[in-house]
């Protein structure tokens, strides 16, 4: 993954707050090391239309569902938790949001209208799983009273609304507030493979009929090894029978890759958090990608970023 120079480089966005965050970013790690431009974006700039100025937007360690993770049994003590959350409250009053949950739910909304109008969006990590579970709970509170003040709806589960999702059907919610999990869409706390032998196969497409993945998959190995995440990989079952899936363990039910198309636009959503780090922590060291020159599980990354810069030639008749 050398530096990487494009005639028309597309225009990046990545989705990140302004203030320190305890954890890095797969992305951001790769597009620094490839010397791939890039703009930091967060709420403010999403609800004042500054995407329109971008080709391309990552989303990664992001909780969509005002729930701040769901990190407050583990980290709820801790200074950094406390001022992300009482900064995040700042920020929705003074966006005009009473809470944090609605002001994400508009940003959501915001971001797949950007794709739906071109739009090129690629999320890994929890902003996979949150984005949809945020679109689905519009006008339902599934936010405990640490989160958001007031106890969450009881029937909330009922009330869910899976044809505004991008991805995931059918799912149901982790209510216990507690709990590291949003809901069952993920495979971290189900999982049953070691990492000895977790790994994932990329799906083979013909470059002629399916231009357009067979680029999301290029790579110098079609079986890669897996990794974990706040959201690891995504229940098979669970995902929607109309989008493409791209990469999977099978045998284990996991799905790790996934694509699709909404209006004019296209996202993919690849699940983990950094390729060669099976499993990092908060407070963990960055990855060292000097180390990991030909790296499968970033190949599929940089796939995606140069994505929008390729340009569709014309088939012959």
């Amino acid at each position: 993954m050398d530096a990487v120079k494009l005639e028309k480089a597309p225009k990046i966005a990545v989705y990140s707050p302004p203030t320190t965050q305890p954890w890095d970013d797969a992305v951001t790690l790769a597009l620094s090391y490839a010397e791939i431009p890039y703009d930091k974006i967060y709420d403010k700039e999403v609800l004042n239309g500054d995407l329109a100025n971008y080709d391309w937007l990552h989303l990664h360690h992001e909780d969509f569902t005002g729930q701040y993770g769901k990190f407050y049994g583990a980290y709820g003590r801790m200074q950094w938790y406390r001022e992300q959350q009482k900064q995040s409250e700042q920020d929705a009053i003074s966006l005009g949001f009473s809470k944090v949950s609605q002001l994400k739910l508009a940003v959501a909304k915001t971001i797949k209208a950007y794709v739906a109008e071109g739009g090129f969006l690629f999320a890994m990590c929890s902003a996979t799983d949150s984005f949809d579970i945020a679109l689905a709970a519009e006008g339902v509170d599934i936010c405990e009273t640490m989160y958001d003040g007031d106890p969450s709806d009881p029937d909330a589960q009922s009330k869910l609304d899976y044809s505004k999702c991008l991805a995931f059907t059918d799912f149901t919610l982790v209510r216990n507030p507690l709990e590291y999990e949003f809901s069952d869409i993920d495979v971290t706390q189900s999982k049953k493979t070691t990492q000895g032998d977790d790994y994932f196969t990329l799906f083979e497409f013909s470059a002629k009929w399916d231009p357009v993945p067979t680029m999301l998959c290029q790579n110098n190995k079609t079986m890669l090894h897996g990794f974990m995440g706040q959201t690891t990989a995504f229940k098979a079952d669970l995902v929607k029978s109309s989008v493409l899936i791209m990469g999977e363990n099978k045998a284990a039910g996991e799905v790790r890759y996934i694509h699709d198309e909404l209006g004019k636009g296209m996202w993919t959503f690849y699940g983990g958090h950094d390729p060669e780090d099976y499993r990092h922590y908060v407070g963990d060291e960055h990855t060292d990608l000097t180390l990991h020159p030909n790296s499968a599980g970033y190949r599929l990354i940089l796939n995606n970023v140069l994505f929008p810069a390729a340009k569709k030639k014309k088939l012959k008749t």
